[in-house]
């Protein structure tokens, strides 16, 4: 920590009479809580290879939106340059996982945080494209020589597809998280908490609600606490539920690809390997499933059309 502080003296504003550290989870950034005569911080400094694909001013200008909205914590230091990040620690708050996302309560008040962001009228300053990011990320494999899973090209032309259904009938992008492990809601009992915002953008808000599905397990009674308490009404239109399944098969192709980075990085974090075959092969049985050309049809059809009967 001396060294980050030695190139960050800013930092010292409020690391001073530092009393205990402590090591905090993380998949590619290293992430400290610091205790001080003056309170709790929790200090983020950026993995190695991350610069490949995150743009640092992009998550700044996302980071300090949402703290000002009272979402993320409270970021009290942001370098663009390097990505160090200093937000205040929030007491008494359980970081969640998909066990305690059982909770309606709790996915509830995710999705009301969700809402705030989306519906704040603000604007990041980046789009969170998806094929654009997923051709980006080949890129960046082919240049590593990495093997990708077997059968992946089969799914990136099924996915082709899905990519011409969402472009059908486009919708207003708002700001979104985009990448909402469960590890990174933190819930006060009163409020959740998003943190991390390293690959917002704006994007089709639908993306955030299919993607925590994803990472959190959600069953259908969770997936439809979330809409209820998302939607104003507590009824999403079939193209809003067509276009939240898709996102979710999308997203597991889309975190394939970035698991496959971390691997040929030799990311020690993780098993990244196995993480990309499990995410891979979710997507597929997701795409292979009758419902799924059901929410492809009602993405196709747009948001006017009635409901299909099955």
């Amino acid at each position: 920590m001396k060294s980050v502080i030695s190139q960050h003296p800013l930092l010292l504003t409020y690391l001073k009479n530092v009393t205990r550290t402590g090591r905090l989870g993380g998949l590619t950034n290293k992430n400290l809580l610091v205790d001080t005569l003056q309170g709790k911080f929790v200090l983020r400094v950026p993995g190695e290879g991350t610069a490949e694909y995150i743009n640092r001013l992009s998550e700044k200008h996302a980071a300090m939106v949402t703290s000002e909205l009272g979402v993320n914590a409270p970021v009290l230091y942001f370098d663009e340059v390097s990505g160090v990040q200093l937000c205040a620690f929030i007491e008494n708050a359980l970081t969640m996982n998909s066990e305690t996302f059982r909770d309606l309560s709790a996915v509830a008040r995710a999705a009301r945080s969700f809402s705030k962001v989306h519906t704040s009228g603000a604007s990041f300053k980046n789009r969170f494209e998806l094929f654009q990011m997923i051709d980006n990320y080949l890129q960046i494999l082919e240049g590593k020589g990495a093997k990708l899973p077997e059968g992946f090209d089969a799914v990136r032309l099924e996915a082709g597809t899905v990519r011409t259904a969402l472009n059908r009938h486009p919708t207003p992008v708002v700001p979104c998280h985009c990448d909402p492990l469960a590890e990174n809601f933190l819930d006060d009992g009163k409020q959740m908490f998003i943190i991390d915002w390293e690959y917002s953008g704006n994007n089709d808000p639908m993306w955030d609600l299919g993607d925590l599905c994803v990472e959190a397990g959600f069953n259908e009674e969770q997936e439809e606490a979330l809409f209820s308490a998302y939607f104003a009404d507590g009824k999403p239109r079939p193209f809003d539920r067509g276009r939240m399944v898709l996102h979710k098969a999308m997203c597991d192709l889309l975190w394939t690809l970035w698991g496959v980075i971390q691997h040929a990085n030799q990311n020690p974090a993780d098993d990244f390997w196995a993480y990309s075959l499990k995410r891979f092969e979710r997507c597929k049985k997701l795409m292979k499933s009758s419902g799924f050309s059901r929410h492809l049809s009602a993405v196709m059809d747009g948001p006017g059309a009635l409901p299909t009967l099955h």
